[in-house]
């Protein structure tokens, strides 16, 4: 098959190497004009994916038009970037997969939906995630997620697309609860992230995962997933590689925050979105226009954007009123 990729960060080239192994032809869409040439010519992409070594059916463009073209494109731009970059693709009925992870600010949309409005009701959306660094892919290091549709065809044609020995694809028509699963774990990870920077232990880290679950949980059944999927590899499992793992841009930003940098000296020193960010907000309003309490993560909000001390957000949540466990 020939897949376009929109975007060249970290996760989109570790993909075009998943599927470049399967024998498919990829031809990835880049902003950065010098990413472009590297790709083409040397065969790495350096600025995003150090130690990648990227097959020569890998290509890049600069032309939005070359994704067009191809029988699959996949979207590997943050959430608040997809509505933008789908007016500007005619798919024609093509089967569309978004890799990002997140809700859109101001209309609290998922990305299945902002698909929708975009390319219309009937558009052919598969949403892959699970536990998956892109630093680990490279290395063919066993990894396992799934791919979720309402178009069972779909969901098949993309795990037959990405299936190879070290990357294994299952299927789900939960969509819902594939992406809130995808989307709260990253404001989890700068939770667990924050317990890191100011030095606490592996009871709190656990506890911080299994409140975090549920929280998760709670507005995943309410806006109609499956349980079962959060429990699965779209939630617990991206939930635990995300709250533990080095490579984890959002617990990253976590721990610099509990070390005590501020947001905006993190996000000017990064290259790469943290999506866990920007998703607090949106999240945190999509719950409560569905009646749903976040409150790890109205505390994260509260720490990022209105510079609580987060010795004083974990207290808050330690001496909330007691409750039965659910």
């Amino acid at each position: 098959m020939n897949i376009g990729i929109i975007g060249s960060g970290a996760w989109g080239t570790a993909i075009a190497c998943v599927a470049a192994d399967n024998g498919h032809n990829v031809v990835m869409w880049a902003r950065e004009s010098e990413v472009v040439q590297e790709i083409n010519s040397a065969h790495t992409n350096e600025r995003f994916l150090k130690g990648a070594q990227l097959a020569t059916l890998i290509r890049a463009t600069s032309s939005m038009a070359d994704v067009g073209e191809c029988d699959v494109a996949i979207t590997a731009t943050p959430t608040q970037n997809v509505r933008s970059v789908l007016h500007d693709l005619d798919l024609n009925g093509k089967i569309i997969v978004n890799l990002a992870k997140g809700i859109e600010v101001g209309t609290h949309c998922r990305v299945s939906e902002i698909a929708a409005q975009t390319l219309g009701s009937g558009v052919r959306y598969v949403v892959l995630s699970g536990p998956s660094h892109a630093e680990e892919v490279i290395q063919r290091m066993p990894t396992t997620v799934v791919c979720a549709s309402t178009d069972a065809e779909s969901a098949h044609v993309v795990q037959e697309m990405l299936s190879i020995p070290s990357f294994r694809v299952y299927t789900s028509s939960d969509v819902a609860g594939v992406e809130i699963g995808g989307a709260l774990k990253n404001i989890i990870a700068i939770a667990a992230g924050i317990v890191d920077g100011i030095g606490l232990g592996d009871n709190t880290k656990a506890a911080l995962i299994s409140r975090g679950l549920a929280e998760i949980a709670r507005l995943a059944i309410v806006l109609g997933a499956d349980p079962k999927t959060l429990y699965g590899l779209a939630g617990l499992g991206d939930l635990f590689v995300t709250c533990s793992s080095r490579h984890s841009r959002n617990r990253s930003v976590g721990e610099r925050i509990g070390r005590g940098e501020t947001l905006q000296q993190i996000t000017a020193s990064m290259s790469a979105v943290a999506e866990g960010v920007t998703t607090t907000t949106a999240a945190l309003e999509l719950a409560s226009s569905a009646g749903v309490e976040l409150p790890i993560t109205q505390k994260v909000y509260d720490i990022l954007f209105k510079s609580e001390d987060p010795r004083k957000a974990i207290y808050d949540l330690m001496t909330r009123q007691a409750r039965t466990e659910n």
